[in-house]
């Protein structure tokens, strides 16, 4: 098996190690920055449906209470809302 031969040699396979390891951390210095994905935070969005109801109702019964349990979340970067008929 191929096992074997690193099993038997083992220099053999720590210097296939190092020279694996180099390669990408040269690889990973010449890659640029411009070439990395955007991070986004995760988004969430809550819509509801209240029949009837104005925008200061659903403000005062829905999007206040809301807001209220999710003001507590670690590394939060900015909440909105919107409330319209």
């Amino acid at each position: 098996m191929l096992s074997s031969i690193f099993v038997d040699r083992p220099r053999l396979a720590i210097v296939i190690a190092l020279v694996t390891t180099i390669a990408g951390l040269l690889a990973l210095l010449s890659i640029s920055i411009a070439q990395y994905p955007d991070i986004v935070p995760p988004q969430v969005a809550v819509t509801t449906s209240y029949p009837g109801a104005s925008s200061a109702v659903v403000d005062a019964t829905v999007a206040q209470p809301i807001e209220a349990q999710v003001v507590g979340v670690d590394k939060m970067i900015y909440m909105g809302r919107s409330n319209s008929v």
